[in-house]
């Protein structure tokens, strides 16, 4: 399963947040709240529940319940809500949740609570997909920086796009592909260094200039998935740290 299709699969899996006895304005607020997550927004009434109670579901299984005012609590120096500290209970279950509009700036704050999460571990294997060699160019440096800590094994991907005259970090394996998948895709994933818990992983396809339709998630086997399709995907590191095109190129 390729990258698109990973990105395909966790889309198919919409699952709907129900909003019992709703006071005025809540599933807007909600909508609102959820506006870049391929989550469905429903109300209902009940004689039997509190108000403003809420339960996720996928088709007709129960998932999670939690307050609705848990989820409108206000979040300080989260960036773009990549954490589990908030509403523990609907993140458990939205571990694999896709979000419709994250421009670059909120994947480059996604990305580094990823790669925070690695150096923590400081063990472990790190990839991450630039896109093309000019854009991983500029983060060569913090890339190669990374690379150092502990035993931390940290595999870049790139199309050759602005490759000309750019000298790679030697701490990073370069992955270099003309692969459809590698040029479009976004994506970063941390296999958790031993850790089931530490595994994450983002990943999103570029739809509209600036503009990325993907999933984060921390369920530990969609991480090992997308993990294990980039090992077995794409080249054998060569003797000089740099792998070249080992994807299809029209995936």
């Amino acid at each position: 399963m390729g990258l698109f299709e990973l990105i395909a699969a966790v889309d198919d899996e919409e699952k709907t947040l129900t909003v019992f006895n709703p006071e005025a304005g809540v599933t807007t607020a909600l909508r609102e709240h959820f506006a870049d997550r391929n989550l469905s927004i429903e109300a209902a009434e009940s004689d039997a529940g509190p108000r403003n109670y809420a339960v996720l579901s996928r088709d007709d299984e129960f998932l999670a319940a939690i307050d609705v005012s848990d989820v409108l609590a206000p979040r300080s120096g989260v960036a773009p809500g990549f954490t589990r500290e908030t509403y523990e209970v609907v993140l458990d279950e939205l571990d694999e949740t896709m979000f419709t509009s994250y421009d670059t700036e909120q994947m480059i704050a996604a990305s580094k609570e990823i790669e925070d999460r690695a150096w923590r571990g400081a063990a472990g294997e790190l990839h991450a997909g630039f896109q093309t060699c000019s854009r991983f160019a500029s983060q060569a440096e913090v890339y190669d920086h990374i690379a150092e800590r502990g035993s931390l094994d940290v595999h870049v991907y790139a199309s050759p796009e602005g490759c000309e005259g750019f000298e790679p970090p030697t701490g990073p394996t370069l992955h270099l592909s003309t692969a459809t998948e590698i040029h479009d895709t976004w994506f970063v994933a941390y296999d958790g260094g031993g850790v089931e818990t530490a595994k994450c992983a983002l990943l999103a396809e570029e739809r509209l200039p600036g503009s990325f339709y993907g999933f984060w998630t921390y369920d530990a086997e969609t991480v090992d998935d997308v993990v294990d399709y980039l090992r077995t995907t794409y080249a054998v590191p060569e003797a000089n740290g740099t792998a070249t095109d080992g994807g299809s190129g029209d995936q």
